[in-house]
């Protein structure tokens, strides 16, 4: 192979390589619904804060484990399954003054970039979609903590992320004055994301012929 043949492959394979995407070096994680949830703080006539959850998340992380921030993030939230232990107070927030769950039955997150802090903090960028409204918003995050394996052989990391939006962004916009001063419900909202992502054992090789 001549010099210049030589100079030409190694190009050619340096290229290659630039052109290959970040998230070709990740590895999806799902996130676990049955120990991950979606928490949300407001202020209540003033005074005190309400808190709920939703119960019901799916989504994936592409995590670089490597170098998490080029790792992406994706996140759908059922809005159904809005939690404040106040039956009819959650009867309100699916109706069509909040979040109008028959209509926009669920919230996404996709995340945009992610820029290190510390060690293990990190901004987590992307569009928030609620209420059929999309805006962009950071989260700060913790994590990923060390990873476990658990008793089937699955490997386990979890992070927490929180951030705070105002709800009349994303068009939800109903309140009610007070005599005394004030309104009914506050404008901001605290989100926090506690999510235990799982990544699966590799199944088993299977028997030829099968």
């Amino acid at each position: 192979m001549s010099k210049a043949t030589t100079r030409f492959v190694v190009a050619a394979s340096l290229l290659a390589a630039l052109a290959v995407p970040s998230w070709a070096q990740s590895t999806p994680w799902q996130i676990d619904p049955a120990h991950s949830v979606a928490q949300f703080s407001v202020r209540h006539m003033m005074i005190s804060n309400i808190k709920g959850e939703f119960s019901k998340l799916a989504g994936v992380v592409n995590l670089d484990e490597k170098d998490p921030t080029r790792s992406t993030v994706e996140v759908s939230i059922d809005t159904t399954t809005i939690n404040t232990r106040v039956p009819k107070r959650d009867a309100d927030l699916r109706g069509a003054n909040f979040l109008d769950v028959e209509k926009y039955p669920t919230m996404t997150f996709r995340s945009k970039r992610i820029v290190a802090v510390d060690p293990g903090r990190y901004k987590l960028t992307g569009d928030l979609t609620i209420h059929g409204v999309t805006r962009e918003v950071t989260f700060d995050v913790e994590g990923p903590t060390p990873a476990i394996k658990d008793p089937h052989g699955n490997v386990r990391v979890g992070a927490s992320a929180t951030a705070k939006i105002s709800r009349k962004d994303f068009g939800l916009t109903w309140n009610a004055p007070l005599e005394s001063g004030g309104v009914v419900v506050g404008d901001d909202v605290t989100i926090t994301v506690d999510v235990e992502l799982v990544k699966k054992a590799a199944p088993a090789p299977g028997k030829s012929g099968n």
